[in-house]
């Protein structure tokens, strides 16, 4: 399994639920996360897509703590499993 075959499930889950899974580029910040997940009710998630085993690089841990620490939801996710477990 690919990183993109895990972006498009949650792409297709995160639509079937209601919400909408932005990709996400800044043309001036590098390392954010893959995707901003907009869900009703007012849930906001960035989430980082990785292919199975694999983890975020420094630079993108730190990103993520910058998110954070603003108060917002970050996530690494290698598998469909940890699909089903973010919007579970």
């Amino acid at each position: 399994m690919k990183e993109r075959d895990i972006e498009e499930y949650l792409v297709i889950r995160v639509k079937a639920m209601g919400g909408i899974a932005y990709k996400f580029t800044s043309p001036v910040r590098a390392n954010v996360p893959d995707r901003i997940v907009v869900m009703p009710g007012g849930r906001l998630i960035f989430v980082e897509l990785k292919a199975p085993g694999k983890v975020a690089n420094p630079a993108q841990l730190r990103e993520h703590q910058r998110l954070r620490d603003l108060g917002q939801t970050v996530v690494v996710i290698d598998s469909l499993a940890g699909v089903e477990e973010l919007l579970g």
